[in-house]
């Protein structure tokens, strides 16, 4: 069976005075996270998370100290204490519906130091499939994400060289067929 990855690294290390801690605490489990500097270096060697783990505590405190109620972290966290029974210590939240994305455009949005994160991924597979190798590079501002994958990159490539979408061309044909000469 082959397995799919997506080895992802954040470009920039993102300072923590620039993270309230519900956004540390959700990016420490949605990425792997390593100290650098005054900072955090975050990446997943195998894929971001899209279902992570967290304490009923971990997550009320982080979001007491958390300021941004309009943040995405913050939106995301309240939901999924609301729709959780209230007895549960441990919860398991499912970021399927949302993505890391937002929650790093907030840290950008409040920084005095990163004016956007830049974003890797090298999609890579256990076997030589087809559809198990590419990439992508996603930018994000204040204002805005963007991101390509090498999929669209080609697409644009194609459309630049004016074969969008179109057949190859037919071969030339001759009547005559060409025989090498003989050698002697």
């Amino acid at each position: 069976m082959a397995e799919y990855f997506e080895q992802t690294v954040v470009q920039q290390t993102i300072p923590t005075t620039d993270m309230t801690p519900l956004e540390r605490l959700l990016l420490s489990r949605i990425f792997e996270c390593e100290p650098d500097g005054d900072g955090c270096y975050f990446f997943a060697e195998q894929g971001p998370s899209t279902m992570i783990f967290a304490t009923r505590a971990a997550l009320e405190t982080a979001l007491a100290s958390s300021p941004d109620v309009e943040s995405a972290a913050h939106l995301f966290v309240t939901e999924q204490l609301a729709a959780v029974d209230a007895e549960a210590t441990e919860l398991d939240l499912d970021l399927s519906g949302t993505s890391w994305e937002f929650l790093l455009q907030d840290i950008v949005k409040r920084s005095k130091m990163l004016a956007y994160v830049s974003v890797f991924a090298a999609f890579t597979c256990s076997k030589m499939r087809p559809d198990g190798f590419g990439g992508m590079a996603v930018l994000i501002t204040r204002e805005a994400i963007v991101g390509k994958s090498t999929s669209d990159l080609l697409e644009d490539f194609l459309a630049e060289a004016g074969l969008d979408g179109r057949e190859a061309p037919e071969a030339e044909t001759s009547d005559t067929a060409t025989v090498p000469p003989a050698s002697e």
